[in-house]
């Protein structure tokens, strides 16, 4: 059994040291050499897990044709905005009917395209079978083997079964769920949330804000669910209210800590200056002109892309939230 990851971020990088600590044959495509290296020769991630050694069964390359070839498996672990292009660029080692697990959250700008569609326009012609790992998970508590349950969105179900049974360890449960598009939407969807719950908490506006963001996060997630044919109760379940509950509380959640500097009063190009990079960012843009286009009303999200976007104080927009016409729940 070989499984291709692609992506040795610090998510990919758990992913993959997971599956070999399981006696997986696992490769591990590293886009930049001297991290390849530096993994190959010491069993450390520095840049983006560096608390923990991988397994020595962890194979790394830069060359994505030696990682690819063969594979039974391709976990890609690319981030949302960069995926149409690994794929073009990868493409020509994809075999026929490629068993495509993503584990990349988000939304791509331009198209609104969620990342099943991204994967089925990307290898058009070679007929992938697609499935979407989502839930509430922090690489770093994963990596420490702390007990974690996520979702795999799957149609089919033997496919499903098979994956289910590759992930699952003593620490690492796996549910599966048919509806992949409620799966993956969730997973990207949550991440303005999370920006929306952090910049509620550096507001210093209490634990009945961050609740009612949480509870309408949900209500938003839904719906735009909905409209692009997604199952209102996926969104219940661990890759919707699960992976909101933990990105809106959590302090290792990049969205939520770049939200938090917003209501701190930082601005969003001083934040990106530190590097503080969060799927969340441009996941807001996305949706927010996809909601436009399908006619959803999502007042949570226009906010935040009008204090991303907009340089609009993030107090005011709460104001405006809370002064919207009444209506029932």
């Amino acid at each position: 059994m070989k499984i291709a990851v692609i992506g040795a971020g610090a998510w990919g990088t758990t992913l993959a040291n997971t599956l070999a600590k399981k006696g997986h044959d696992t490769h591990l495509w590293v886009r930049e050499q001297e991290l390849c290296d530096e993994i190959t020769n010491t069993g450390y991630n520095s840049v983006f897990l560096p608390d923990f050694k991988l397994s020595p069964d962890l194979k790394c390359s830069s060359d994505p044709q030696q990682v690819m070839q063969d594979a039974d498996y391709f976990l890609l672990v690319v981030p949302s905005q960069f995926l149409r292009s690994a794929l073009a660029d990868m493409k020509q080692y994809f075999p026929q009917n490629p068993a495509v697990i993503c584990a990349s959250k988000g939304i791509e700008l331009n198209t609104g395209a969620p990342m099943s569609q991204v994967v089925y326009e990307s290898l058009e012609g070679l007929n992938p079978r697609f499935a979407h790992l989502s839930g509430p998970t922090f690489a770093y508590e994963l990596s420490a083997e702390l007990p974690t349950s996520i979702v795999l969105g799957c149609e089919d179900e033997k496919l499903a079964a098979e994956v289910q049974d590759i992930f699952s360890t003593s620490y690492l449960r796996i549910y599966t769920n048919p509806d992949y598009r409620g799966v993956e939407l969730g997973g990207a969807i949550k991440n303005i949330m999370a920006i929306a719950a952090g910049m509620a908490d550096g507001l210093k506006f209490g634990h009945n804000t961050r609740a009612a963001l949480i509870t309408r996060g949900i209500a938003e997630m839904s719906r735009l669910g909905e409209a692009m044919g997604a199952q209102a109760s996926t969104f219940m379940g661990l890759s919707g209210m699960g992976d909101l509950v933990l990105t809106c509380t959590g302090d290792l959640s990049r969205n939520r800590q770049v939200g938090l500097k917003l209501g701190q009063g930082m601005k969003l190009s001083e934040i990106l200056k530190m590097r503080m990079v969060a799927e969340g960012v441009k996941t807001t843009e996305s949706v927010y002109f996809l909601a436009k286009k399908l006619g959803v009303e999502l007042p949570i999200t226009e906010q935040v892309y009008k204090i991303l976007y907009e340089d609009k104080d993030p107090a005011t927009a709460v104001c405006d939230l809370m002064n919207r016409d009444l209506k029932a729940e």
